[in-house]
């Protein structure tokens, strides 16, 4: 696998940037903040599954998560 395909993580200040971010966006309550990130996170992952289901199978095989699963009861 190539350090392309590897997710970059973050410094640790970044994190907190982003998180003290997220709570000015949300007029300081922690709460509100986690709520707007977990219907943000709910959204991303609906658009990656449509994504997903658009993509060419012979184009994506082997490279979709859970398709091995699919195939082991066979």
């Amino acid at each position: 696998m190539s350090a392309a395909s590897e997710p970059a993580v973050p410094a640790e200040g970044d994190l907190e940037l982003a998180a003290d971010q997220a709570i000015a966006a949300c007029g300081g309550d922690p709460q509100e903040a986690v709520k707007a990130l977990l219907v943000a996170i709910d959204f991303l992952e609906a658009e990656a599954n449509e994504l997903r289901a658009a993509v060419s199978k012979g184009y994506s095989r082997g490279r979709q998560a859970g398709r091995r699963d699919r195939n082991e009861s066979d």
